[in-house]
């Protein structure tokens, strides 16, 4: 046993002065006696004592449970109640429902002993685990994300503030609700809402990831994507006590991946579907005609005519509008069904699907020539343009997206070679 500083804060003098005779003869170190509830917070202030025994019904004037409270919070010392067995049975179901927490009149030197050292250590147990506790949420406090942990059964036991502004949700009116009330996650590729994942990953016993495309409807309606997972938490017998959701919004990298991802199949330029996409959608258009046989489809390659002469006497800048303006052009002369795409410099490319015949796409490169012989005004200047066009049409679906193409661009050589601002049908017979 060590010593303890006690301070005795009871108004009977006998049983103060046979308490203190008893403490001293356990070995403890009695700091004083007093009946004054403001005295006995300048001792504790000024000495901090190891324990204070304090009766509890020191006086009318003097509301004990506050005192006391004053001396636990603020002070951080534990207290040991001094009570008669009446002013227990009226106070237990409140202040004295802790065990150790009182001492019953009379009292008997082996009761004093033992619930003066079980008082110390249940507070210092008490401490430790507040200490530990507060430890604990200041780190989770300063994560840079969401954190949400969950008791065994799914309800919210804490939330940092990250979580609270994610979810709306402030952690005191989210304790104790269960995880699906606070957290309404959806999956959007299954277009359903998520079932607890608390409860998920505690039964499973393992990490449980968010899917991929997961979104969070906070309070107030607010969609967030968001991602990261929950995982179990163990104690130190390896006994899982609830589970721990980590939580982050990922708006700005949904954002950086579909930028990537227009960069990866829009030209940069124009806007318009490069030539990954173009292909893809070709591609889908050659899967159609081979499902349905009477679905025709035509690929127009387009090659504009003298633009080396416009970079060289105007600038690349000028260039670079002129080919932006070709683009708007280009789109006004389809349906917006089909695709128009830019394959780089001033190659361009046409996909008319769903059509009835050639001559489908024969008046669609008629027209598309008609709209680029028009003048096009850019900055005080007035340019000229014509195109040379390459026209094929599918053919029953048995031909690949590439070869398509490569018609495609044979029959635009042949235009340009008969004199530039024409168009040329492929015909398998006049190009072997």
């Amino acid at each position: 046993m060590h010593p303890r500083k006690i301070l005795v804060v009871e108004d009977e003098r006998l049983l103060a002065f046979n308490i203190k005779h008893s403490l001293q003869k356990l070995g403890h170190n009695v700091l004083e006696i007093t009946d004054s509830a403001e005295k006995a917070i300048k001792n504790v202030a000024d000495h901090h004592p190891n324990l204070v025994l304090f009766d509890i019904c020191l006086s009318r004037e003097i509301n004990g449970i506050q005192v006391v409270d004053i001396i636990q919070n603020n002070f951080h010392t534990p207290v040991l109640y001094i009570t008669e067995y009446s002013q227990y049975i009226q106070l237990h179901k409140h202040q004295l429902s802790q065990p150790f927490s009182y001492i019953l009149k009379p009292i008997r030197e082996t009761d004093l002993h033992l619930s003066v050292e079980m008082a110390v250590e249940r507070y210092q147990s008490h401490r430790k685990l507040q200490i530990e506790k507060q430890k604990m949420e200041a780190i989770i406090n300063s994560m840079g994300c969401g954190v949400v942990v969950t008791l065994t059964d799914g309800c919210i036991q804490m939330m940092n503030p990250i979580a609270e502004k994610l979810t709306g949700w402030q952690q005191n009116e989210a304790v104790g609700k269960d995880f699906t009330e606070v957290l309404s996650l959806v999956d959007q590729d299954m277009d359903e809402l998520i079932k607890n994942l608390a409860k998920q990953s505690i039964q499973a016993g393992e990490v449980v990831n968010l899917p991929e495309n997961c979104i969070l409807i906070a309070k107030e309606g607010q969609e967030i994507p968001v991602g990261d997972n929950i995982a179990p938490i163990h104690d130190r017998d390896g006994s899982i006590t609830g589970a721990v959701l980590l939580l982050q919004d990922i708006t700005q990298r949904k954002l950086t991946e579909i930028q990537l991802l227009r960069n990866a199949i829009y030209d940069g330029l124009t806007a318009l579907p490069n030539r990954v996409l173009f292909l893809d959608r070709l591609k889908q258009a050659v899967e159609r005609s081979k499902r349905r046989s009477d679905y025709r489809f035509a690929v127009l390659f387009l090659d504009l005519d003298g633009f080396k002469g416009i970079n060289d006497r105007f600038g690349h800048g000028m260039g670079d509008d002129f080919l932006v303006a070709i683009a708007r052009r280009l789109e006004s002369c389809v349906r917006s069904g089909d695709t128009v795409g830019r394959f780089g410099g001033d190659e361009f490319a046409v996909l008319l699907e769903d059509i009835k015949d050639i001559n489908d796409a024969i008046n669609v490169a008629k027209r598309i020539q008609d709209t680029l012989g028009l003048p096009l005004n850019l900055n005080g200047h007035q340019i000229y343009t014509t195109a040379s066009i390459g026209i094929t049409l599918n053919h029953g679906g048995t031909e690949e997206a590439e070869s398509i193409l490569r018609a495609a661009d044979h029959a635009m050589y042949r235009a340009k070679q008969q004199g530039k601002a024409r168009y040329d049908v492929f015909h398998e017979a006049a190009n072997r």
